[in-house]
């Protein structure tokens, strides 16, 4: 069933249907700037990137989907046919990326990382649709081979014709991002050779950000000291944003990590939502996600409004078109 609602009753209606209150996860407060990198680049840097996959906006489409209550595979494909049909999207003879959180050597019931059911699935939509090729990978945080290996993601992905790129140190090509924040850091290579980029993070509390959800898994496309970037955050996800717009994102909240992300372990710590957020406006997508399971906004989540303002989606999620569906 799908419904449509005014803007003015959208945002209460698609937070009920979640049937969420709010939990706690204010963002923490953030202590020193980020310190710029001084040094030359190795490598030349690359001078004519896709910086820009996204796709024509369809004003009789949603630019956000609720897909709620089915299992991994059934809640992707119900999200992307609300959404116009894989053929929106990817074009015979593309070169795809997807990008999952695969950060963590946990297990799938851990929710630390993408569900790999839903990542299989978006790979066989990708090949039905003719993709050339369709690339899985992620900068783990863990070793990488035990990141996809105990996640389930690699064989996932396999079994449906992906193929599966792990960090290798060799292929990082040192990048100006043109950030207000970032310029020169590496970028693993798959993420600047793709047609068409697609975001799949899992929704997990951050002790940070209050939140880790789509544009925040862009963190997982540097190498470097990345974790230099949590000395301000919030503006250097925005920067990595305005740099990777996707073609389409899908928030896995199958399972949510609540508590204690955003490595979780805990199996007290994640919800069953059986949920998939899916659309193109990447703002919104993390301005609902973040309101329905942890009861933030742009006051705790400043990255929010610092996004909108650089027109990289609406925070206001209910004044987007949107969809919710239940199965």
């Amino acid at each position: 069933m799908a419904s449509e609602n005014a803007p003015s009753e959208r945002r209460e209606m698609l937070i009920r249907l979640l049937g969420l209150g709010s939990l706690s996860g204010a963002a923490t407060g953030l202590g020193f700037w980020l310190n710029s990198r001084s040094r030359c680049p190795e490598e030349p840097v690359a001078s004519t990137l896709k910086r820009q996959f996204t796709v024509p906006a369809d004003p009789s489409l949603p630019e956000m989907v609720v897909s709620k209550g089915g299992e991994p595979r059934q809640l992707v494909q119900k999200a992307i046919q609300e959404l116009g049909g894989i053929g929106r999207f990817i074009s015979r003879g593309d070169v795809v990326v997807i990008k999952p959180n695969v950060a963590w050597d946990r297990t799938p019931a851990q929710a630390a990382n993408t569900n790999p059911e839903a990542v299989a699935e978006m790979v066989r939509l990708c090949q039905g649709a003719g993709a050339k090729s369709i690339i899985v990978t992620d900068v783990s945080i863990n070793d990488p081979r035990r990141c996809f290996a105990r996640s389930g993601v690699a064989a996932a992905a396999l079994a449906e014709g992906a193929q599966v790129i792990l960090t290798n140190e060799r292929r990082f090509t040192e990048v100006d991002l043109h950030g207000e924040l970032l310029r020169s850091w590496p970028v693993f290579e798959p993420f600047l050779e793709a047609d068409k980029m697609i975001n799949m993070p899992v929704a997990k509390h951050h002790s940070l950000t209050g939140a880790t959800l789509g544009m925040k898994n862009w963190y997982g496309i540097l190498g470097g000291q990345r974790q230099r970037l949590h000395q301000h955050i919030h503006e250097s996800l925005v920067d990595l944003a305005d740099f990777m717009r996707p073609t389409v994102t899908l928030i896995d909240a199958y399972r949510v990590l609540v508590r204690n992300g955003p490595s979780g372990g805990n199996i007290s710590d994640v919800a069953l939502e059986k949920t998939v957020i899916a659309g193109t406006d990447p703002v919104a997508l993390d301005a609902y996600a973040a309101k329905a399971y942890w009861g933030l906004d742009y006051r705790t989540m400043p990255y929010l409004k610092l996004a909108s303002d650089r027109h990289l989606g609406n925070l206001n999620f209910e004044n987007v078109r949107s969809r919710v569906v239940e199965l």
